[in-house]
């Protein structure tokens, strides 16, 4: 199990990698070229340079969040092809330079959605939040100004303001997009880029939908046990597998998150492990790592984790605001370390109890 912590880049993320170097047992970061578009290419020298800075600072990378697919792929465009093509350049590059694991999401959109980025808890930290009551009532082509007034400053990731720019035009693009054909775009995505994957040993982990359910009329298709296995099975190559987010499944309350790690065991590179309280069906909050702090029971991810032979990437995911912490919502350094470290000594429990 290798522990990480999820780093944006160099101008983008006020969490240093001389802080993340300090956080025991964190040796390698997931990173990204933030600045990239998707459907764009990763150049080589690009990929060699932000490898330079991180391996200078003391530590590697273990993988990449995200190369972003295209919605012009997610849709099937006319453009989709050339972006594939862009896709598998651009992975060729990373397993030319050493990097295996890529996560990425088929998502319409929007990335993920919450209704609030600071929601005040008792112990007066913040934390994202989502109300579907709020978010019921929220115009979907507002949601640039919205998330620009919650986000202190930083660029959200899957709020890019070059995508906020383009609702109106998107939701015109989504309009004949069903399940069914999305599903059916994933497939040929995959399919395209299984050759370069296979040649450079690279993992695909593909996030779950964040919440797990349709919204704003567009179509999810990646919210549990029952989907996640309908794609490994429709791709059953072990290039092809997922990104287990706790916090995106267990956004579902009927999804049994340990089900979901049996189900596709040896098919997880990656796991983002966080915790929720959830205070209505229709209302969630993250939480601390910790499980008393939230609903979800943390040992028994980790065991479930360990039981059926993970030996991936972990990062901790969202974190609270604390300590008057100033960060991007959710990537401030001191409730992330947190994390890592208590999801550390799970794991260190674990490991010495079944020995």
């Amino acid at each position: 199990m290798d522990m990480t912590l999820r780093w944006y880049g160099p101008g983008y993320d006020s969490v240093t990698l001389k802080q993340i170097r300090q956080i025991p047992g964190v040796k390698n970061v997931i990173t990204t070229l933030f600045g990239k578009q998707a459907g764009e290419r990763w150049l080589p020298e690009e990929i060699a340079e932000l490898k330079r800075i991180v391996e200078d600072a003391g530590l590697g990378i273990a993988g990449i969040e995200s190369v972003n697919v295209s919605d012009d792929i997610k849709i099937g465009t006319a453009k989709a092809d050339e972006h594939i093509d862009n896709y598998i350049k651009t992975l060729q590059a990373l397993g030319e330079a050493d990097i295996h694991v890529v996560c990425y999401n088929f998502m319409p959109v929007f990335d993920w959605t919450r209704s609030e980025l600071a929601r005040e808890r008792a112990d007066g930290s913040t934390v994202l939040a989502y109300n579907q009551d709020t978010v019921d009532m929220i115009d979907p082509e507002h949601m640039k100004e919205s998330v620009a007034k919650m986000s202190n400053g930083f660029v959200m990731p899957g709020w890019e303001p070059e995508r906020l720019d383009r609702l109106k035009e998107l939701f015109e693009m989504y309009k004949d997009v069903d399940a069914e054909k999305l599903f059916n775009n994933l497939i040929y995505f995959l399919e395209a880029i299984g050759p370069v994957c296979e040649k450079y040993d690279i993992k695909m982990g593909i996030h779950p939908d964040d919440p797990a359910w349709p919204i704003f009329g567009l179509p999810r298709i990646m919210t549990g046990k029952d989907s996640v296995t309908k794609l490994l099975d429709a791709v059953n190559k072990p290039y092809n597998g997922i990104t287990l987010c706790t916090g995106s499944f267990g956004s579902n309350q009927n999804n049994d998150i340990c089900e979901i790690i049996k189900a596709c065991r040896g098919r997880i590179p990656f796991a983002h492990v966080r915790n929720l309280k959830y205070n209505s069906p229709r209302d969630f909050e993250e939480a601390a790592h910790l499980s008393s702090d939230g609903s979800m029971d943390m040992y028994k991810i980790m065991k479930t984790l360990y039981d059926t032979g993970f030996d991936g990437i972990i990062r901790p995911d969202h974190g609270r605001m604390i300590w008057d912490e100033v960060a991007m919502p959710g990537y401030g350094l001191y409730d992330r370390a947190l994390g890592a470290t208590y999801l550390n000594g799970l794991w260190e429990a674990i490991d010495k109890s079944s020995k």
